[in-house]
């Protein structure tokens, strides 16, 4: 049986909430990765290590409502998803890593363009339509943040894969909300939606 999945923009009321979500699918990242300064070699140090420090800068920007951790969550009625949907610019990192950087796609007007980061849902509730229920919110509440379009670099692998490694959220939640690829990069397809 599905239980039915609410989505709505995420605040500090979620916290509670999101501690558990990222503790039950093992992520002590806190969707921190674009805005930490340091090597890959520290960053992965940083989530072994340090991850109240991810922990307590994501409820800092959550509680300033930082466009850094703005998202949506997937609520059943606990928090059982989270899609992280932020600015282009607020995660300029992921544009200047080696396989996006300086592609056509992302020439021209950048204004009001903004990426979905990261998708994290419950173990409990994978396969069940709430990573495609988070994009659907995020298409809907996406404008009133300022959004005229949306973009995403989920992984389309030829081999399987395990759903933890969709971090990005599967292809599939994006082309069933109108998304269309603009650069048809394997295994990080480009995919945009005009809002």
């Amino acid at each position: 049986m599905t239980t039915p999945i609410a989505i709505a923009a995420a605040g500090p009321e979620h916290l509670a909430g999101l501690d558990a979500l990222f503790e039950a699918a093992g992520s002590p990242c806190y969707c921190r990765y674009y805005h930490f300064g340091g090597t890959n070699n520290e960053w992965l140090a940083r989530c072994s290590d340090g991850q109240g420090d991810n922990r307590r800068e994501f409820a800092e920007a959550l509680a300033a409502h930082r466009d850094e951790a703005r998202g949506v969550v997937a609520l059943a009625p606990e928090v059982v998803g989270w899609l992280k949907v932020a600015p282009a610019a607020a995660v300029a990192k992921a544009y200047e890593r080696r396989l996006y950087k300086g592609l056509p796609c992302f020439a021209g007007d950048r204004q009001g363009v903004f990426l979905i980061g990261c998708a994290v849902v419950h173990p409990d509730h994978r396969r069940r339509g709430v990573a495609t229920a988070l994009v659907a919110g995020a298409v809907e509440l996406a404008p009133a943040w300022g959004a005229r379009a949306l973009e995403a670099l989920p992984r389309r692998s030829r081999e399987p894969v395990r759903d933890d490694e969709l971090w990005t959220g599967p292809v599939s939640a994006f082309t069933q909300n109108g998304f269309v690829e603009v650069h048809p990069f394997e295994p990080y397809p480009v995919l945009r939606r005009t809002l």
